[in-house]
C-alpha cells in the first residue's frame, strides 16, 4: 500500500505499540532487478513489516543525475507494491532518509552491504533510539547502473 507521509509516524507508532518489528529500508528502485528482489526479501525477513522508503523523482535526479530516474516515482512505488516482501511505500523528497527515520522510528534500518554504518547518517538516528541498523549481502553484477549501461551500449 502506498502510505502518504504525514499519517506514517502515527501509524508506525501504532504498529509499535502493538508490537510489531517495523523495518525500513529506502532507495530509488529505478529498474527493478534479482539484486533488488533479494535485498528486499531479506530485509522483510528482519521483521514483521517492511516499509520502502522511495525517491522522489526530483530526489533521484539529484542523486543519480540527468536521464534519471528512467521510471517515475508512481510506476516504481507501483512495482514495489507488487513484490510479496514490500508491505508499504512512501515516497520522500530528501537526498537522505534521516528526516523519515526520525519521524516513524522503524525497530530495523536495512541497507545493502555496498554500505557501513559509518557512512551513514541514518545509523546514528537509528541507534540514538535504540534500533538495529543491520545490513543485506550485495548482489554483485546487480544494479541498475548496469542494466542502463549494457542497454546503451546494446
Amino acid at each position: 500500500m502506498l502510505i502518504y507521509r504525514k499519517v506514517l509516524p502515527g501509524f508506525c507508532k501504532v504498529l509499535r505499540e502493538g508490537g510489531k518489528k517495523v523495518v525500513f529500508t529506502n532507495g530509488c528502485f529505478d529498474i527493478l532487478h534479482a539484486g533488488h528482489v533479494r535485498y528486499l526479501t531479506e530485509a522483510r525477513e528482519k521483521g514483521d513489516l517492511l516499509f520502502v522508503g522511495l525517491n522522489s523523482d526530483e530526489s533521484v535526479r539529484k542523486l543519480k543525475g540527468e536521464g534519471r530516474p528512467i521510471n517515475n516515482q508512481t510506476d516504481r512505488a507501483e512495482v514495489l507494491l507488487g513484490l510479496r516482501a514490500v508491505d508499504y511505500v512512501v515516497i520522500f523528497e530528501e537526498d537522505t532518509a534521516e528526516k523519515i527515520i526520525e519521524e516513524i522510528k522503524p525497530s530495523v534500518y536495512v541497507k545493502g552491504g555496498d554500505d557501513n554504518s559509518d557512512n551513514l547518517p541514518e545509523a546514528k538516528i537509528v541507534q540514538s533510539y535504540g534500533g538495529k541498523v543491520e545490513f543485506v549481502k550485495f548482489v554483485e553484477g546487480h544494479s541498475t547502473s548496469n542494466i542502463v549501461e549494457k542497454i546503451l551500449k546494446s
